[in-house]
């Protein structure tokens, strides 16, 4: 299928079996993110010490979290910033550094780049960790590796952690293959398909229950690292749930989570447009539509240019940089089609294979990562069909949907 006859679809109705609702409230009663639920946690803050793992997403109606629990007189000793920075103004695999907090005073320590996990001298300083972060619903989106470590340091060092839950944009469906354990990295932590479909409030608990917290990131040195121990029956973690959150009612973000992802639209198409990172197309970044096209100066069809350029807090050395790419604009595609299609489109990645010239060098070595396997990569290779390769995943898709059951908070 070519890339004029993908395009065909995307003016095409989503399907109709089973229309979806985007919308920020489940229903008639009032929604809430668990930041706002303050009868649930603000108690537990009196006369203590407390760190809050927290960007730009972590709002309070129109105040950051932050700023609100300082104005109610809870002493907040520090701030983690995960990958994107505390204003959420990094670009995309910038090494944030600590740094003070212009506006409040408080030390920022960076949670991406070397220190991916906060250190027993900065846990000292506290008696609680709050963890408020908007995540997307991909695997390889860092906020729920961000989670991880954090919660592993908690559990090392017997300190409380308040996870404040938020709906998952993406979780009104589940797709991709599971991630493989040789290929844990920041990318991928844990064993759960590409689109897991559950809140990071979900995901804590599933981590825990499901005996996770020891996983670790590869060692690139020779030197021996003795594997953790947690003591699972020591561990403090409390989730504040959203408060009348339907999850086949989705979310649209009211901040961009990172600065490539701009918008809804951009949203609900990174789950597929994330895997072209792993190989040579450009999906828009250094443009004014990140994560909502695709192309490369090679790509013979289309009937959209773009010229990626360096945006500060944006893109630093984007692919195909200055040069002039031909491509899709997928204005829309996203909200208007992907919302009820509730699958990866994998047709794209068949596609542009086919069309890349050197289709050897398509695939780089990122993709397994993204991918969490080298299957998908093979199949493709072989030239199996969208169908064929999306058949492949049912069996551990079933598996793992079993699997979660008793850690869902949301109907």
């Amino acid at each position: 299928m070519g890339l004029f006859q993908i395009q065909n679809t995307f003016n095409n109705p989503a399907p109709t079996n089973s229309p979806i609702p985007l919308a920020n409230s489940a229903n008639s009663k009032t929604f809430n993110v668990g930041a706002e639920r303050f009868s649930e946690y603000l108690w537990r803050l009196k006369n203590k010490r407390v760190m809050i793992v927290a960007n730009q997403t972590s709002m309070v109606g129109n105040q950051h979290l932050v700023d609100t629990l300082l104005t109610l007189g809870i002493k907040i000793v520090g701030v983690f910033a995960p990958e994107h920075g505390f204003r959420g103004d990094a670009a995309n695999g910038e090494h944030i550094q600590n740094q003070t907090d212009t506006k409040t005073g408080l030390p920022i320590y960076s949670l991406y780049g070397k220190n991916y996990k906060p250190s027993k001298e900065q846990l000292a300083q506290t008696d609680i960790i709050i963890f408020d972060i908007q995540d997307v619903g991909a695997r390889f989106y860092t906020y729920l590796s961000t989670l991880h470590f954090v919660m592993q340091a908690c559990a090392e060092h017997k300190k409380q952690i308040i996870v404040l839950d938020r709906p998952n944009p993406n979780g009104y469906f589940i797709d991709g293959p599971m991630l493989e354990p040789e290929n844990v990295s920041m990318v991928g932590i844990h064993p759960i398909p590409l689109i897991h479909g559950m809140t990071l409030g979900e995901m804590a608990y599933m981590i825990i229950g499901e005996k996770w917290l020891n996983i670790m990131l590869p060692i690139k040195s020779k030197e021996k690292v003795a594997p953790i121990q947690i003591d699972y029956s020591g561990i403090n973690l409390v989730v504040v749930p959203c408060a009348n959150w339907i999850r086949e009612n989705g979310y649209n973000l009211p901040i961009p989570p990172s600065p490539n992802l701009p918008n809804q639209n951009a949203i609900l198409l990174y789950p597929t447009l994330g895997l072209l990172e792993g190989t040579v197309m450009s999906m828009g970044r250094g443009t004014n539509h990140p994560f909502e096209c695709f192309g490369a100066p090679w790509l013979k069809q289309g009937n959209y240019q773009f010229t990626p350029e360096n945006i500060p807090g944006k893109a630093i050395n984007p692919p195909y940089l200055g040069k002039i790419c031909r491509g899709v604009l997928l204005e829309d595609f996203g909200t208007g089609y992907l919302r009820s299609y509730k699958q990866l489109y994998v047709e794209w990645l068949i596609m542009l294979k086919k069309e890349c010239p050197d289709s050897i060098t398509f695939f780089n070595p990122f993709f397994t990562k993204l991918a969490g396997t080298k299957k998908f990569q093979k199949m493709i290779e072989q030239g199996k069909s969208a169908q064929e390769i999306r058949s492949s995943w049912l069996p551990e898709i079933s598996a793992f949907e079993a699997k979660r059951k008793k850690y869902l908070l949301y109907p």
